[in-house]
């Protein structure tokens, strides 16, 4: 029954099991094994060309559509009408073979995401009054509580409210370490917990779950190789009466029918229809395992071409949040410690970024912050509170130069700090300036290397846009390694800068993290979001999105997108080569209607196989 069932559903299903019995029709023909009335080939002939012939007819009547079935049902209806059934069924059969072919490479392009779909849980354990409940992890709802003990998956997108752990989300982001979590952290749907018991406030539930938009990703790039399909059937408007042409001009010079039809026959665009979109998804495919989702061909296409990468600072070459760098006592009567203590608890009521940065430190250093006696914001200038009866001043403005002044090496030290890019923070205990913290943005670890392995891909132009000040540009891109440096830039500068990059003739890559630079996104050749798991608008945005932070995944997109260009144009090539090949042997007699069909379709079949290579095509250690 369930055979049954899925061969009425399942439409690759279905193709498949048809065509293995077409071609087991084909060969009880071709050996002679069954006798009957008639060529056993006619049921080939049914299985898999009415269904061509069907699609030609239906498209040419209602459309007046020239596409690829329409060559394929000539070819065929010819070989029936000169009573070579075999060529005429082993026609149908490659065809649909070709399809079958095409299917499977759509299907492990899929794989990965299919069995992400699978594992994710069909229930969650949420808290309640009367304790746990299990209930379904559709029903979630954005607030509840959910439990989620080790060793099990995450049901929705989350926040973790209680407990430590490490996260293994390698079939979101293609990370192959586990991600160590903490509370106020971000957890995403069918990510697996490795350890500790964590509770969980669901922040996303339903279609607006992180894995439903993967899927809608994934779907789009299907949905996305549709106008790449095309160009074989524009081809088509070609082929079908050059194919015509030539087959009457061979049977005229000939006076040879079967070389006419043998024509027809070798000139089916077969291998051209799947020569592209086989690349394509395959190319897809891998990319999806590497959490590297491309949502169409044409992106392919321009990434490939790529000379010119445009990389925003915050969140992209960094990692888009404030850190402690550096702390120095200068009074050597206050140990580090005790001084850490004082400046964390004096920032404690503020919300400024650099505050939180201090905040964190001290927290990740053991050390809690205690409420200030007196707490004030000096807008622009700093802060001023008092903590434990001292009086405690941060920031350079608030403490005034004079004071700076009077302690020795401190003017040097700021300077010094601050033409390395960092943002420092004097502080001032009872007058006197006892320490120095600085705070910066920290660049990514991978970021250098990944700024290497583009250039040595033949990337001559990496170039970082940002809105920060020159100094910390400068600073940021001399670590990075990058060729140019525009700082300072607004919005509309950003997408001016790119906009100038392409006059000058460069195909140029945004990368960038999908909200303050769409503008930019949306003006690039090809745009590139970062750290889209979770961003609805870095998937909106971005004609590619990493679904983790890892900006070290782009050489391995700008290799895997030239591979499928590369094999594209070699499948194509050679489709022609075996079609004009085998025409000219057709019109001096060397191919009869069957050995053409032989002949051609072969090469439907290597243009597949070709195209399936870029499935297992990995990432080189070294470019």
């Amino acid at each position: 029954m369930s055979f049954i069932y899925k061969l009425k559903k399942d439409e690759p299903f279905r193709t498949l099991c048809l065509t293995i019995l077409s071609g087991i029709f084909l060969l009880i023909s071709f050996f002679g094994w069954v006798k009957l009335p008639f060529d056993i080939a006619w049921f080939a002939i049914v299985i898999s060309g009415v269904p061509i012939v069907y699609s030609a007819i239906k498209g040419l009547v209602t459309k007046f559509d020239i596409t690829t079935d329409v060559l394929v049902a000539i070819a065929l209806i010819a070989a029936v009408v000169i009573k070579e059934y075999f060529a005429a069924g082993e026609v149908a059969f490659i065809m649909q073979l070709g399809k079958v072919l095409e299917d499977i490479t759509a299907g492990r392009t899929r794989r990965n995401l299919q069995s992400l779909i699978n594992m994710a849980p069909q229930m969650a354990s949420i808290r309640t009054e009367n304790g746990e409940k299990e209930i379904p992890a559709s029903e979630v709802k954005i607030g509840d509580v959910i439990l989620i003990r080790p060793g099990g998956s995450v049901p929705v997108d989350g926040k973790i409210v209680r407990g430590n752990t490490s996260i293994d989300q390698s079939v979101m982001t293609g990370e192959s370490v586990p991600i160590d979590k903490k509370e106020g952290d971000i957890v995403y749907q069918g990510t697996f917990n490795q350890q500790g018991a964590i509770d969980i406030e669901a922040t996303h539930s339903g279609d607006d779950s992180s894995l439903k938009k993967m899927i809608k990703l994934v779907e789009e790039a299907e949905k996305n190789k549709a106008p790449i399909v095309r160009i074989a059937d524009k081809w088509a408007k070609i082929l079908v009466p050059v194919a015509l042409g030539s087959s009457i001009l061979i049977g005229l010079l000939t006076k040879d029918i079967y070389r006419a039809v043998t024509a027809l026959v070798v000139f089916c665009p077969c291998s051209l229809v799947l020569a592209t979109p086989t690349a394509i998804m395959a190319a897809i495919g891998n990319a999806t395992k590497k959490g590297i989702l491309i949502k169409s061909g044409a992106a392919i296409e321009t990434t490939a071409k790529v000379n010119a990468f445009v990389m925003d600072k915050t969140g992209t070459l960094t990692y888009g949040k404030l850190a402690v760098e550096d702390i120095y006592i200068l009074d050597k009567n206050i140990e580090h410690k005790n001084f850490l203590s004082i400046t964390a608890s004096a920032e404690k009521f503020s919300e400024h970024p650099l505050a939180k940065a201090i905040l964190r430190y001290a927290k990740d250093s053991g050390i809690v912050a205690k409420d200030p006696e007196s707490f004030e914001i000096k807008i622009g200038k700093g802060v001023s509170a008092t903590v434990a009866g001292q009086k405690i001043l941060i920031g350079e403005k608030i403490i005034g130069e004079n004071l700076i002044k009077k302690t020795p090496d401190v003017s040097s030290l700021i300077e010094q700090k601050e033409k390395q890019g960092k943002t420092v923070l004097p502080v001032a205990i009872d007058g006197k300036v006892a320490g120095i913290i600085t705070v910066a943005d920290k660049i990514r670890k991978e970021a250098s290397e990944t700024v290497k392995n583009l250039k040595k891909l033949g990337i001559p132009h990496i170039i970082m846009l940002t809105g920060d000040n020159e100094v910390v540009a400068n600073s940021i891109g001399a670590s990075a390694e990058v060729t140019e440096v525009l700082a300072s830039r607004l919005p509309q500068d950003k997408v001016n800068s790119v906009k100038n990059l392409k006059d000058k003739g460069y195909v140029v890559g945004m990368v960038g993290d999908g909200v303050n630079d769409a503008p930019a996104l949306a003006t690039s050749s090809v745009s590139i979001a970062m750290g889209a798991i979770g961003s609805d608008v870095a998937i909106e945005a971005a004609d590619i999105a990493l679904m983790g932070d890892d900006i070290g995944k782009l050489p391995f997109l700008v290799r895997i997108c030239r591979k499928a260009k590369n094999r594209i144009i070699f499948n194509i090539v050679i489709s022609m080569v075996i079609n004009f090949g085998a025409i000219i042997l057709a019109g001096f007699g060397l191919l009869n209607p069957v050995t053409a069909a032989l002949v051609h379709n072969f090469g439907s079949v290597f243009v597949v196989l070709s195209s399936v290579m870029l499935l297992t095509y990995k990432e080189k250690a070294k470019v």
